[in-house]
């Protein structure tokens, strides 16, 4: 289990009341993911290596140039 200290909210917490945020817990071979409105509820695992090129991607994206 995770504790609430390993938990960071994400620096991109959406419009308005700026509740619409994930946040994300570092663990030894996976990152997981959890809505920060509901911690309680399970969280998204992911290989370390497979959410740095998820985020690597969305760094792309909103790149001015898109490369």
């Amino acid at each position: 289990m995770l504790t609430p200290d390993n938990w960071k909210k994400s620096s991109y917490s959406g419009g308005g009341q700026g509740d619409a945020c994930v946040e994300i817990a570092h663990r030894h071979s996976h990152i997981a993911v959890r809505d920060s409105k509901a911690p309680e509820r399970a969280a998204l695992t992911f290989p370390r290596d497979s959410f740095a090129a998820f985020t690597a991607h969305l760094g792309a994206l909103q790149s001015p140039c898109g490369e």
